[in-house]
Parts: C-alpha cells; structure tokens; sequence
C-alpha cells in the first residue's frame, strides 16, 4: 500500500487533467433518502477519467528512457487518453482499434493527432495486432488498465474525493472494466479512509471482477455484453485483481434497464448525458440502498464518461422507465368482437398506457402487447397484473424479458389477410391519461379495431396508428366522429406501404 499511496501522490496527472468537481446530486438525494454525490470525470478534456493514467504511464516512460512513439490498443476512451498524452509529449501514437469502432471515437483520437488503425473485428484483434506493432517498432505498449503507473493515475481520483469531501462517507461507487479505477482509488482511500466502503459496480453481462473475486482467481468469460462498451472487459488485469482482492468491499451487478435508469437520473441532476459505463456507479448505488435500506448517508458514485454516441440515446430513453420501474410490460389476450378493446383498456383504469400494439390475427383472440406507466416498484406491477386477472385476462409479464423488449415489441402486427371494410388512420393523441379512452368510447359501436399501435415518447402528443374496420354507409359516422375527437388525425388507407406489409 505504502507504494502505491507514493505513486498516487507523486502522480503526473494535472498536466492533462482539472481536479473533477464533486457536485451534489439533489433530485436523486431527496428520491433515494441520502446525499448522493457525483466525481464528474466526464468533465476531463476527453470526457472520460482515461487521461490520468495514460498521461502518467506516458510521463513516466519518457524519464526512463528515449521514447519515439507508444502503442496501444483500445476502442474508446483509452485510446483518446493515449493519444492525448503522447500529443502533449511530443511523441507518435499509434493507436489499433477494432474495425467495429464507431466513427466519432476514431475520429477523436485522429484529432488529437494519433493514427488510427482498425484491425479486426473484436478487442482481442485489436490487443493481437498492437503487440506486434509493438515488436516492429519498438513503441512502448501502453497498457489500458494493468500497470501500476496507469493505477496510479486513476488513484488521484480517490485523493482528490479525500481532500474535497471531509465528512463521513459511508460508500464510494466505482464502475469496474479491467480494474485500474477502482484499484488506484481503493489503495489509498483504504489508507486515508479505512470506514469508507469502497463497492464495485459491473453489469450482469460483464461481470469479470465480480466472477473471478468470487473465485478467487482470475477467471476469462467466453462472452461480455457490449452495451456498457467502456467496461466489456472479458478478464481482469492480474495486479488490478490482487489490488482489489485487498481493498474493494464487494461488486454489485445491473442490468441494462438499471443502467438506462442511471443514465437518466444523471441526466435530470447535471443536464449532462453521460455513457453507459459512466452511468454504473449510480445504478450499483440505487441497487445497493435498495437491497440494504441504508439511509441518511453520505454516498459517492464516479461519473467516469461521457462518450456517448447519439444514436443510441432512443434504446437508453425506451428502457429507461423500465429500470426504475416506472413502466411494466405485459401481454394480454382479449377476445375479438367489437367493444373488447374499450372493456380491456377501463380494466386498466385511468393509469397511462405507455404503448399499444395490436393486428388482427384471427376472429376468436387478440394478443396484445402493452405498456402501463407505474409509480414505481414491484408490488404496484404484481398488482396490475392480479387485477387483470381477476377481471379474467390470461396476461404474461413481459418487464425482463430481453428478447420482447428488443425485438417483439416491433415485430406484432403482420397482413389482415384482406380485412373487410378496413380504413388505416394515423392519430396524435395528447399525452394525458383518458386520451385513449376518449377515443374508444368516441367510435361508433359496431366499429371493430384491426389494427393498434402507439409508443409514449415523452412529448406532448403520442403518435397512433389505427385500423378500423368501418362499413361504407357509415361514412357520414366516422367523418363525424374524426371532427369531435378533436386530435390531429391524416388517412393511410391509399398509402403504399400500407398496401405492402399491413393490409
């Protein structure tokens, strides 16, 4: 330990790097009973904690010895961190990123003046081919989380939160990839702060830490999930393991929808959207009081990137309520008559239908797949689903099943096999509870609804798209009926696409 509090203290970080702010975290505060803080290492120059360890590795290799260039091998955030220090050195960075690398992180390092090489299709491609660069040319290898150099770097986060926050503080929250963040910060808030517990946070699908301290050993898993793609670390780093053997309290694991969940409640204290492996030390805080009611405590979670890319903010807001077990889904089976909807949707109550998605498949039961907005937790959802079925719905909880989340959800509808009488409409419904209800109750009676589908997407109005099936001498009804609705509404019936995967 005495070594590694040396190396932090003495670490050359601040050449690249601000002292992170510890800012207050107050909406999530006053929700989760504690005073939350956030170490918003999003806000480094590269937005991410990766230049501290980088920079100091680099620094340090120069003393040493004569140093032309360095190479690593990353597919984010390190490989910006490198190309960073070796531009401030004065020194060539070649940095091997897989071929999947999104644009803006290869652009990134090739704006802080690195050469980008995309080799392979996998991080382990990539790793392979920057070591033999590394014999060719003789660079240096600048290792993304395993050497001690690197660690300490990261360290001076946790020297950093001992000078700037002096009260009691009961747990650190650290997301863990290959280990060097969590294990500069352990070794010396365990020797500054010994009480403070230092918990680790991976998501259930890139749990290396967390299965190989259960361990005992180091263990390599066959497959990680890359959706937190700043820690899809397959194994962890041999000294960042024995660091945090020694030092790290426990691990605790979430999920993706926990994740998204995070990234939100970020979002609505800083206004600053962060990545998904930034987002983890939240989601393992809200998990850890959830499990333990702690309450009252001073809590720290690091906040250690935002390198996000856009498109992915559409998944991250969709599976955001689900984290937080504000939204449940659910199949339903209703039978097929005209009327069947409207009784199905007052068996809901005036709760918020989320999303709606329906197609007619036979003249005896529909399948429909739902979304209802919640209050929050467990037991309201159980109590929906109990009063469906007392109502006589057979219904299935649909709310951690992956694959209807990613893929059935988009795939329910299909041909009508060429419905009698159907006319596609698209609808804006106001976003209010009743608005759907207005417009069942508003139809004409011997209408029958083919076709279903809306989303909530958090603005003013839903978009709706419907089929009715509506006989022609009842024309004059629905042009009726389409005037005192009072929504926004323009007929699909002629449009092409419809024609070619719906009717």
């Amino acid at each position: 330990m005495d070594k590694y509090i040396e190396k932090i203290l003495s670490a050359r970080v601040y050449d690249v790097a601000i002292e992170s702010p510890l800012d207050e975290a107050p909406s999530l505060s006053r929700r989760l009973g504690n005073r939350v803080l956030l170490k918003r290492e999003d806000l480094q120059k590269i937005f991410s904690f990766k230049l501290r360890g980088a920079y100091n590795r680099i620094w340090r290799l120069t003393r040493e010895q004569d140093v032309e260039g360095v190479v690593a091998s990353s597919a984010g955030n390190h490989a910006q961190g490198v190309a960073l220090a070796a531009q401030r050195l004065g020194l060539k960075a070649i940095i091997v990123m897989p071929r999947t690398t999104p644009a803006i992180k290869v652009d990134a390092v090739r704006a802080l003046g690195g050469r980008a090489v995309l080799h392979g299709d996998a991080y382990d491609d990539a790793y392979a081919h920057a070591r033999e660069i590394e014999a060719e040319k003789g660079y240096p290898f600048i290792h993304p989380y395993d050497d001690p150099d690197t660690i300490a770097g990261q360290g001076t986060i946790g020297m950093e939160l001992c000078r700037q926050f002096g009260d009691d503080l009961h747990a650190v929250f650290v997301p863990i990839g290959g280990g060097g963040l969590i294990s500069g910060i352990a070794a010396f808030m365990k020797y500054l702060r010994p009480e403070t517990r230092i918990i680790g946070v991976e998501p259930e699908d890139a749990a290396s830490m967390y299965t190989s301290l259960q361990k005992g050993r180091r263990v390599r898993l066959d497959h990680v999930g890359i959706f937190a793609d700043g820690v899809a670390v397959r194994q962890p780093g041999k000294e960042t393991f024995r660091l945090a053997r020694k030092y790290v309290d426990e691990v605790v694991l979430v999920n993706t929808d926990e994740i998204c969940a995070a990234i939100k409640d970020i979002f609505d204290d800083t206004r600053t959207l962060t990545e998904p492996a930034g987002a983890l030390g939240v989601a393992g805080l809200k998990k850890y009081l959830e499990r333990d009611g702690v309450s009252g405590e001073n809590l720290v979670s690091i906040v250690c990137g935002a390198n996000i890319n856009f498109d992915r903010l559409r998944h991250v807001a969709e599976r955001a309520e689900l984290g937080e077990h504000r939204e449940i889904l659910f199949a339903a089976t209703i039978p097929e008559r005209p009327g069947s909807f409207r009784r199905f949707c007052k068996a809901l109550g005036r709760r918020s239908v989320t999303e709606f998605n329906y197609r007619y498949s036979d003249a005896n039961a529909a399948h429909v797949f739902v979304g209802v907005q919640t209050q929050g937790g467990l037991d309201e959802r159980e109590q929906i689903l109990a009063d469906l079925r007392e109502k006589g719905y057979e219904v299935l909880d649909l709310s951690e099943n992956e694959m209807a989340k990613l893929h059935v959800r988009h795939l329910v509808g299909g041909h009508g096999n060429g419905l009698a009488n159907e006319r596609l409409f698209r609808f804006e419904f106001p976003e209010r509870p009743g608005a759907l209800q207005n417009f069942l109750d508003g139809m004409g009676r011997g209408w029958n609804i083919s076709l279903f589908h809306y989303r909530n997407h958090g603005a003013a109005y839903g978009r709706v798209l419907a089929g009715m099936q509506v006989p022609p001498a009842d024309e004059k009804k629905l042009q009726k009926f389409l005037t005192d609705l009072g929504y926004n509404w323009c007929e699909e019936t002629t449009n092409p696409a419809y024609g070619m995967f719906i009717a």
